[in-house]
């Protein structure tokens, strides 16, 4: 593939963008009744209720360029997903889902995304096919196309998350528990079995923010001793299943013995 052609298919778009920074830890579930009292006292559980499922079947070339780009720390960068929120046992083609691009252009992270029937989205994502007139549904149909995308991994986890409330309306903290994935049955109402990724005493916390993350919240992880990683739920799947060598940021595991 031509260097130009890299280079467009990784440079940021202005089309239905929003930025953020985000900043990731791992926490010892034990600690999560703290953490949560703490977020609790200052923000409000968001619109899917307390605590909820998170599924995810990411897109990738046959050499795992996307992989790569995460783990080479390229100042542009993006993956492919389909995602679902909630019970995944009842998906079927009439399930709404959301088909997302998610991009990274220095350290901010910018996320744009459509809301449709997941018929239709894997007619899209997997078959190539056009299914509406949008620049955003353009540019998924040009990535899967010219860089051959198919599913590589699946990811899902019971997820609990807070938003900020008054001047802080932007900021966002999710813990994730039971990080689940699996390396193939990429239906997200198929009835595979999931593993466990990130092992199941851990959560992985996120902060994410508009400008920046408030003082109160950044005190708050250091009295936790939260630990700031860089690990991706996306590229600790593709680790975790031997599709690719550990790399430093995987977080070890119970399928590191595979």
């Amino acid at each position: 593939m031509p260097d130009e052609l890299g280079h467009a298919l990784r440079a940021p778009s202005r089309l239905h963008a929003f930025n953020r920074y985000e900043i990731k830890y791992l926490l010892p579930v034990t600690a999560v009744p703290d953490l949560r009292a703490e977020l609790s006292a200052r923000m409000d559980h968001d619109a899917h209720g307390a605590t909820y499922g998170v599924w995810s079947v990411y897109y990738d070339t046959t050499d795992l360029r996307f992989y790569w780009e995460k783990i080479e720390g390229l100042r542009f960068r993006r993956k492919l997903r389909v995602r679902h929120y909630g019970d995944r046992s009842g998906v079927d083609g009439d399930t709404t889902v959301f088909v997302e691009i998610k991009q990274r252009v220095n350290r901010v992270t910018q996320k744009r995304r459509v809301s449709l029937p997941y018929r239709s989205a894997l007619a899209l994502c997997d078959r190539r096919v056009p299914v509406g007139r949008s620049a955003f549904l353009d540019e998924v149909l040009g990535l899967v196309s010219r860089l051959d995308l198919r599913p590589v991994a699946m990811t899902g986890y019971q997820r609990e998350a807070f938003l900020g409330r008054g001047a802080e309306v932007g900021l966002r903290v999710t813990v994730d528990r039971r990080v689940r994935g699996r390396d193939r049955d990429f239906h997200l109402g198929s009835p595979a079995e999931n593993r466990l990724i990130v092992p199941a005493r851990l959560a992985v916390v996120e902060f994410k923010a508009n400008e920046r993350v408030p003082y109160w919240l950044t005190d708050l992880a250091a009295r936790m001793n939260l630990s700031v990683v860089r690990m991706s739920k996306y590229c600790q799947s593709v680790e975790a299943f031997g599709r690719a060598p550990r790399s430093v940021f995987h977080v070890p595991g119970v399928l590191d013995a595979v």
